[in-house]
């Protein structure tokens, strides 16, 4: 695991001047489900909103890690805290309305200090994480005892995934601009699938995951997958955080 570990922080690969004219306002088209590909994309990724919904406890003081336009906060219900994480403030333009609390928005999982939550989630995020062990172990650190780590992840580098967003954003994005929409996730996607659970597992003592069932819920086949973590190795947490 420390050769894993070794490869982070990792570098985002630099987007070639074509994309940086446009990526702000296409990746926030993305997230708010602008457009009929967008809103399809957004659809299908509700199936990991709902699993992190349904599998969580209900109640106590809940993260949304890497909120976005807050795209999750309506399938969560009865909690007593709602607090997020959010550095592309563009995003939080979009959100819906009543549901940023602002005492409760931080840029960086680092910034937050003096609260704990009994569930950090996130959805589509840690794939994104230049330095995902030592921002997993940051939200390992936040929780309360006995507190759940929650997760819905893309299957970046397997087959499925390729082929499902090359076949639908990738195919809109080129027939709009005439690029290569893999150069987005290419400088987007600095994880894969593979790394996101080393990572989550080296962390934490528990940790289950369960793929998306479309197209099959088989490795290689399927587009999503849920995870869910506790108890978390308070060595490896310290480690990590100095």
């Amino acid at each position: 695991m420390s050769q894993l570990f070794g490869t982070y922080p990792r570098i985002r690969r630099p987007l070639p001047p074509q994309y940086q004219a446009i990526f702000a306002r296409q990746y926030a088209d993305n997230r708010a489900g602008r457009g009929s590909v967008n809103s399809l994309a957004q659809r299908a990724e509700g199936w990991m909103h709902r699993q992190v919904a349904r599998r969580g406890r209900p109640g106590g003081d809940v993260l949304d890690f890497g909120a976005g336009n807050l795209n999750h906060y309506g399938y969560e219900h009865g909690f007593a805290r709602y607090d997020v994480v959010e550095p592309f403030k563009l995003l939080l333009e979009d959100a819906p309305p009543g549901a940023l609390v602002e005492d409760g928005t931080f840029s960086y999982v680092h910034d937050i200090s003096g609260r704990t939550y009994d569930r950090i989630f996130s959805i589509a995020v840690l794939e994104h994480l230049v330095d995902l062990p030592r921002d997993v172990a940051r939200c390992a650190s936040l929780l309360k005892p006995g507190g759940l780590f929650q997760a819905g992840i893309p299957c970046e580098g397997e087959l499925g995934w390729t082929l499902g967003y090359m076949l639908s954003t990738g195919l809109a994005f080129r027939l709009k601009y005439g690029l290569d929409y893999r150069m987005i996730v290419r400088h987007e996607h600095v994880n894969t699938y593979r790394d996101i659970i080393a990572v989550v597992g080296a962390i934490f003592r528990q940790v289950s995951v369960r793929r998306s069932w479309f197209p099959a819920p088989l490795k290689h086949a399927s587009f999503y997958a849920y995870m869910e973590a506790c108890d978390p190795r308070a060595e490896v947490v310290a480690s990590l955080l100095g």
